[in-house]
């Protein structure tokens, strides 16, 4: 992640590097089922995922979800710096 110079680095908490991770390896997986459809490997790594960690992730994403618009605008404006509109509106 790359931060302005003097800006404290961010980093993101548990259930948001969870998401993060669980969703960077299932648009993989779907790319590469896309090209291999029969690959026995990629449906044994999808396989795994959906019986070891799926519901840890489903977990976290509803906890994500239930936060408030606000908490989730200021965590965005934390992860982007200060360069992002908080408002909702278009610049």
């Amino acid at each position: 992640m790359s931060t302005s110079p003097g800006a404290p680095a961010v980093g993101l908490d548990a259930d948001e590097e969870r998401v993060a991770r669980a969703q960077r390896l299932l648009i993989g997986l779907g790319a590469v089922l896309v090209h291999r459809p029969f690959d026995t490997d990629v449906h044994g790594r999808l396989r795994s995922f959906l019986i070891d960690d799926a519901a840890t992730v489903l977990a976290s994403l509803r906890l994500l979800r239930q936060r408030p618009e606000a908490q989730l605008r200021q965590r965005i404006a934390e992860l982007c710096g200060d360069h992002v509109l908080l408002t909702g509106g278009r610049p």
